[in-house]
Parts: C-alpha cells; structure tokens; sequence
C-alpha cells in the first residue's frame, strides 16, 4: 500500500512535443501552440520568439503551469478584457491535469468585436484544440541528490543504489568519491538516511 501511494503522489502528466490547433470566428483568428517546458526562463525565450514571429498579432495570450503539483502557474490576457482569454487557456490546462505545459494562443483581430463571452469561448476553444493535438505524458518528480564517500565505502554505498534502483549520471572515483543521482522525490528522505548510515566516515549527502 505504501508503494503504491509513493508512485502516485510522484507522477504527474504533460505533454512530449509542440503541438497546434487553430480557431475562426467573424473574421478574428486565434493560433494556439502548446509547449511542453520545465522553467520559467524557458517559458520566458519562447514567448519571445513566438511575440517575434507573430509580431503583427493583436494579442499573444497565455498560460501556463509548471511542478509536479503545478504549484507555479500564471495566466496572461495581454490587453484582452480581464479573464477574458489566460484564464480560459489555463482552465484547459488544469481540465487534462497537465503540468509543465505551457499554451499560447495569439489572436489577429477580424475586424468585428466577440465580447467577453466570444472571447472566452475563442481562447478556449484554441487552447483545447491545440492540446486535444497533443501527446500526453507521464512523468515522475525527482530530486536530484550529490553524494560524497571514502573509497573504502564504495560497495555499500553502490548496494544502496542498487537496493533503491538508482542510477548514478555524473560519478567520481578517487580517495573520496562523489555521484550525483536523481531519485523519485517522496524517496529522498528514505534514499538519504540509508546512505547516512553507512559505516565508516560520515558519508555526505546534499540536495540539489
């Protein structure tokens, strides 16, 4: 039962790649694109590039959600009527659970106004099309864990990665030795304490 409750409380959904959609009502359109990102400075470089490209556009309105319980997210309506447009995108988003996805949906102005209600149903509408494009993921939060040892504690240090299924992407092996590992993060406590007991030295264990 604890296992099973670990898995879930780690794993999350997003998307794998780009994908768009598109909408038309009375002469406007609204171009959606839906990212799959892991930051915000990420999320900043491509709204720059999308605001370069489309740089005739109305508007480029967007939301987006980042984390593995999407604690990091913002809506943006970039001079439409308040709500009106990154709150819509951003419903879309949390109706599939999807983090780590950011979508944009820039709009070229027909020449005939939607109104609130119009407005919302187009940016919805472009979000929705845009990820019912895309292909939907599961990912696992990690933690990224550095850990120092003598060399003489290196069998009981590399069982404890094996005991944990853990898999070591940077390592270095000397007198004192050093790796560095992701681990699922509701692990991390359990993965950290068992190295801490380690016999011999104190083997050093820090967070990334």
């Amino acid at each position: 039962m604890e296992i099973r409750e670990t898995l879930v409380s780690d794993c999350y959904k997003s998307i794998s790649e780009l994908s768009a959609g598109i909408y038309k009502e009375n002469g406007s359109k609204f171009l959606s694109f839906a990212h799959p990102v892991s930051s915000e400075e990420e999320i900043r470089d491509i709204l720059r590039k999308i605001k370069k490209e489309y740089f005739d556009a109305t508007h480029h309105c967007y939301a987006y959600r980042l984390g593995h319980t999407g604690q990091i997210w913002r809506a943006a309506d970039d001079g439409e009527p308040s709500s009106s447009a990154g709150r819509p995108i951003l419903g879309q988003i949390l109706s599939r659970e999807l983090s780590d996805t950011l979508v944009v949906v820039v709009r070229y102005f027909g020449g005939i106004k939607l109104g609130v209600p119009g407005l919302i149903r187009a940016y919805k509408t472009a979000a929705a099309d845009a990820l019912d494009h895309a292909v939907v993921i599961e990912k696992t939060a990690v933690q990224t864990i550095s850990v120092a040892f003598d060399y003489l504690q290196m069998n009981p240090v590399m069982k404890t990665l094996k005991d944990f299924s853990v898999t070591p992407y940077e390592q270095r092996f000397d007198l004192k030795c050093f790796l560095k590992a992701d681990i699922p993060l509701s692990r991390a406590p359990e993965f950290t304490e068992a190295l801490q007991k380690t016999e011999g030295p104190p083997v050093v264990v820090e967070r990334c």
